[in-house]
């Protein structure tokens, strides 16, 4: 197992607590995002465990549990040999509330509740108890530092940022922590001493995406496909096989309809518009708004704009990696072979996987791909095409505003790419046929991105600029 004790990246999130830490009023602060993304280790390695009042809700227990657990903790943290009766949420924030006026601290009091969505029980009062400690006592002072965390996405979005009551727009800092990058990854794998090169730290974040638990389940002394094994194969009971269930039933309410969209999407690597996603799926409306804003927010799906289109023009692919392994090769093996994975490693299904996976990991890393070729302070618009017959498509079509069109196309391979004369003539058709159906009056350039570089031969001369990948770490 590897250690996850270095806080890695996170230079915003950082800025930001010290931020509310330094301001002249107090801040209430809400941390969000995936389940295993790292908020909770972030928080506490930020402010060194050092909090005013923590507490932390449990998962799946009544209203009695929850307010049992706020009174040990408040014993806990004012040192005191008497237990307090806490018979609500009304009465558990009032106790907090006397707690910390007594309490004196040579900084901003740092009060954090962790998993807070799983306090709210239903019938519990809690939303309500909250609203009223904030509005009457703490945002009159300067010296409260709130900060609510938790994985249940749309319970963060509904009751606390999108809040029509006493707590709307009473937060004061919003942090969505996003996963890390290839190059965090790279970091974190550094600092564990992991010599991976960037070629297998790709073929890692396929599989894990950005998710920094998912490599602390890693074993140094293992290869990744040996992990893969552990991880995913290793019987029924597998850690990631058995994660995918937890992971909606932590972020959603109905996590069922979620997971029918989610099925939907790991259909097609291509993804579906609104409309495609409403037929398949019959769920209409504001319904649909909601759940697609949801997993956008947890970055499961990735919406973007076909070329010309408007924003009712969007096509929403499957953006997760780990949701997408899970699909290809884990939900329905039945298969008990051992080390199944590395058996399976130079299939043609593994590698029309990491083809597809390669697209969305570039698409994903658009700053890099930008910075790649020098147009980092140029306006662009990015997005993706189809022909009127849907014979031909680009996934990642780049707008900039010094009047060029980049057409991108990614490329994985485990050396320099062969451009075949096939090939090279498909992409002069497609350009072709975009400039005809798109009446653009921009320069058209063919952009491809590959591993390690397109071999110098007789059908390079298509090519007109190329991005690697090592230039997508930097």
């Amino acid at each position: 197992m590897l250690t996850s004790s270095t806080l890695i990246g996170r230079t915003n999130e950082r800025k930001r607590f010290e931020e509310c830490l330094n301001s002249q009023r107090s801040e209430f602060v809400i941390v969000y995002g995936r389940r295993r993304v790292g908020k909770t280790f972030l928080i506490r390695e930020f402010f060194k465990n050092k909090f005013t009042f923590s507490f932390v809700g449990a998962h799946n227990q009544p209203k009695e549990v929850q307010l049992e657990n706020f009174a040990f903790k408040l014993k806990e943290y004012s040192k005191s040999s008497f237990l307090p009766k806490i018979q609500d949420w009304n009465e558990a924030f009032r106790e907090l509330q006397n707690y910390l006026s007594t309490t004196k601290c040579n900084r901003k009091k740092v009060v954090f509740f962790d998993e807070m969505p799983w306090a709210d029980t239903q019938k519990s009062g809690f939303v309500a108890a909250l609203e009223n400690f904030w509005n009457s006592w703490a945002a009159f002072r300067n010296d409260i530092l709130f900060i609510a965390c938790g994985s249940a996405t749309s319970w963060i979005v509904e009751k606390i940022l999108n809040n029509q009551g006493g707590l709307h727009c009473r937060t004061t800092q919003e942090i969505y922590l996003r996963p890390f990058t290839l190059g965090e990854v790279k970091e974190f794998l550094a600092v564990n001493q992991v010599r991976w090169d960037n070629y297998q730290i790709a073929q890692a974040y396929m599989v894990f995406g950005g998710v920094p638990f998912y490599y602390t389940l890693l074993e140094k002394n293992q290869s990744l496909a040996q992990n893969i094994d552990r991880l995913f194969f290793e019987g029924k009971n597998a850690v990631l096989r058995v994660e995918f269930s937890e992971l909606f039933f932590s972020l959603f309410n109905k996590p069922d309809k979620y997971l029918s969209v989610i099925e939907i999407f790991a259909e097609r690597k291509e993804g579906f518009t609104r409309e495609e996603i409403s037929k398949k799926t019959g769920i209409t409306g504001a319904g649909l708004t909601k759940m697609l804003d949801n997993l956008e927010r947890c970055d499961f799906i990735l919406g973007y704009s076909k070329f010309g289109g408007g924003k009712n023009n969007i096509i929403y692919r499957l953006s997760d990696f780990y949701t997408l392994f899970y699909y290809n090769f884990v939900a329905f093996n039945k298969s008990q072979e051992k080390n199944f994975w590395q058996k399976m490693l130079l299939s043609p299904k593994i590698s029309s996987w990491q083809g597809f996976s390669f697209e969305l990991l570039c698409i994903l890393h658009l700053e890099k791909m930008k910075n790649a070729l020098g147009i980092s302070g140029i306006l662009t618009n990015s997005s993706a095409w189809r022909s009127k017959d849907n014979s031909a498509q680009i996934d990642l079509v780049i707008e900039r505003a010094d009047r060029i069109v980049d057409l991108c196309e990614m490329k994985f391979s485990r050396g320099k790419y062969q451009m075949t004369s096939s090939y090279a003539q498909k992409l002069l058709e497609r350009a072709s046929v975009f400039v005809a159906e798109t009446k653009t009056k921009y320069a058209v350039c063919n952009v491809l991105v590959t591993t390690y570089g397109v071999l110098d031969g007789k059908n390079y001369s298509v090519v007109d600029k190329e991005i690697v990948l090592d230039d997508l770490f930097l």
